[in-house]
């Protein structure tokens, strides 16, 4: 089964796709949007579909507490609508230090600093985190959405 992951934000939206055992994520192209936009659903939907994806699962960005806030609501309102758009089933997996990871994971590749510096591969990257995590927990049977 391949899966589709979002990590959506404000300016990109970093995402990933697993294989079709549905065992390890990979990363895609980062998505662009303009800030204060409608959220590219159109693109979202292209993408799952030319990957032939079955599921979703998108970050769910809680704060540090646990609490959701107006943005992790945001979130589950795309993920919510590009399910439907799909008719696909949404999962929102917590992706609390995701960026945070991706970041000292793209710094350690040993690419050229300009390349490390690039924000598109840490939102690929922390897409490809909340991807696996979610991929892992499956396989082990236990439960892996909010």
């Amino acid at each position: 089964m391949r899966v589709l992951a979002v990590d959506f934000g404000e300016v990109r939206l970093g995402l990933a796709v697993s294989d079709p055992t549905g065992t390890l994520a990979s990363p895609l192209p980062t998505l662009r949007r303009r800030r204060g936009k409608r959220p590219p659903l159109r693109a979202l939907q292209e993408t799952a579909e030319s990957h032939g994806v079955e599921a979703l699962v998108f970050g769910l960005p809680l704060e540090l507490s646990g609490e959701e806030t107006a943005w992790t609501r945001e979130v589950r309102q795309v993920g919510e609508a590009l399910g439907e758009r799909l008719q696909l089933p949404v999962h929102f997996v917590d992706e609390r230090m995701t960026s945070v990871r991706a970041e000292r994971l793209v710094r350690s590749s040993g690419l050229p600093r300009g390349r490390r510096e690039e924000k598109e591969r840490v939102d690929a990257g922390a897409a490809v985190l909340i991807l696996q995590h979610w991929l892992d927990l499956r396989r082990k049977g236990l439960e892996a959405g909010q």
